[in-house]
């Protein structure tokens, strides 16, 4: 379970500007390379890095030509890979822990221009009007083309309370758009939960962090109360969470699944990339000497009627939960194709406080199935028909990013397995009316309305 490298947590999606980084953590022992070293490449390597040394128009330190050396080693390989400076280091560690400075932005590059992946809920940015799909093209007064991904993260970055005017380049939009965003501390409430009608909760994980395993178990036992009473259904809303610590997707899943079931496995080259993570406290608390606060959770959670709220921007930690569930047939999952984020990322920290950010597995389901590039196909697909035309055309999926990783099973494309639900509201938004979008968890959200239907209608059968 552990091998040489202790693994504390993992998965998430894009990069975050400010920085929201969703990955799987390691203190790692060192380690002997038995590889033989590729003379004739380093030699090429040793005579490029001479002759800039000597012939570039202005001098140029060691420092910088090693650090650009193994930013572009690292972005070669896939879109998840990355150098991680001091600074950057040390947001991504703060991150996690669900409180970093920023904008709150998931961003990726697309053509030299930082791409919207997803605005954060409850963050400056979604307040200010950010969208997904969004093309950055200056930053304030600097054009982002040429710049790298972090030297644009490292921008967006500031002083909580700076402002930073972003030019955005948006589909059907004539001119570029003048956004100006006023940076702050984010705080991402990891799980929010309320009763939505008598006997039926909802739960929303926003992103999966160090404590939403406790979170959860704190909301399911208020909600319990608050019912005054056993359950009849509950919605878990994973829609638009971009994943986070695999530790908190285990605890989640846990909380819904019998003990020990499988929740996910990794397979990689080495044996400290393989594991089988089961819905056992020994894998969500992970040496966190915490006591397991799923213990408290009422039982009946574990047999409670669930559907699973997915769309495009639910990835990784969030696909694992959905791909558990589904798998296990625990609950039926609704909406729309995931993300399809289905590598794991592990932080190897460096000397002076840097570390790499490297591709060293694929996760897969309890049944086998790798989700990388593919997604999870809900059981039941059910647009939101005030963003379904938007959803369809612009809404990026990691089999758009540049040199994604393969599927590794022949599936790199995205397939769904059911077909949509036909939205009353359909007609009304093809004529061109306006459709108001709905926050997540509101009376008028359509999907959260469907599960619930769907949950009613499956009580009825139960009384019958």
């Amino acid at each position: 379970m552990r091998g040489r490298i202790e693994k504390i947590g993992l998965v998430g999606v894009g990069l975050l500007a400010g920085l929201l980084i969703s990955l799987h953590f390691a203190a790692v022992a060192d380690k002997s390379s038995e590889l033989p070293l590729p003379v004739e490449e380093l030699r090429a390597f040793s005579e490029v890095f001479g002759r800039i040394k000597s012939d570039y128009v202005e001098p140029v330190t060691d420092k910088k030509l090693i650090t650009e050396a193994i930013n572009g080693m690292l972005s070669g390989l896939d879109p998840h890979s990355a150098y991680l400076d001091a600074e950057g280091f040390k947001e991504l560690q703060a991150g996690t822990q669900g409180e970093f400075g920023g904008l709150g932005i998931e961003v990726g590059m697309e053509d030299g221009l930082v791409k919207v992946i997803s605005p954060i809920e409850d963050t400056p940015a979604f307040k200010a009007g950010v969208k997904s799909g969004d093309l950055i093209i200056k930053l304030d007064d600097t054009l982002v083309k040429g710049l790298t991904l972090n030297d644009a993260v490292k921008r967006m970055r500031g002083k909580p309370g700076s402002a930073i005017t972003l030019t955005i380049m948006r589909k059907n939009e004539v001119k570029p758009l003048l956004i100006s965003v006023t940076r702050a501390i984010i705080k991402v409430q990891s799980v929010k939960s309320k009763l939505v009608d008598p006997g039926y909760a909802f739960v929303r994980i926003t992103q999966f962090q160090e404590h939403t395993g406790e979170n959860l178990a704190t909301a399911l036992i208020n909600l319990q109360k608050q019912n005054n009473g056993e359950l009849q259904g509950l919605v878990l809303d994973l829609r638009n969470d971009p994943g986070g610590l695999l530790t908190g997707a285990v605890a989640v899943s846990a909380a819904f699944l019998p003990k020990d079931a499988l929740v996910v496995y990794t397979e990689g080259r080495t044996e400290d990339a393989k594991m089988r993570l089961t819905a056992s406290p020994d894998n969500y608390l992970r040496g966190s000497g915490k006591s397991d606060y799923l213990k408290n959770v009422p039982e009946a959670f574990k047999k409670l009627p669930m559907v699973v709220l997915v769309n495009g921007g639910s990835a990784s930690a969030s696909e694992i939960v959905a791909g558990a569930l589904q798998d296990h047939k625990r609950a039926v999952i609704m909406g729309t194709q995931s993300f399809g984020k289905g590598s794991v990322q592990t932080i190897l920290p460096l000397g002076n406080n840097t570390a790499i950010k490297l591709t060293t597995a694929r996760y897969f389901t309890p049944s086998g199935r790798s989700i990388q590039a593919k997604g999870i196909a809900p059981d039941i697909v059910v647009e939101d028909p005030a963003t379904a035309s938007f959803d369809n055309t612009f809404r990026l999926r990691e089999a758009d990013l540049d040199k994604h990783l393969s599927n590794g099973q022949g599936e790199d494309k995205t397939e769904t397995t059911a077909k949509p639900a036909k939205s009353p509201s359909k007609a009304k938004e093809d004529d061109g009316a306006k459709i108001e979008i709905a926050e997540f968890g509101a009376k008028n959200d359509y999907q959260l309305n469907q599960a619930l239907n769907l949950l009613k209608g499956m009580s009825i059968l139960r009384g019958k």
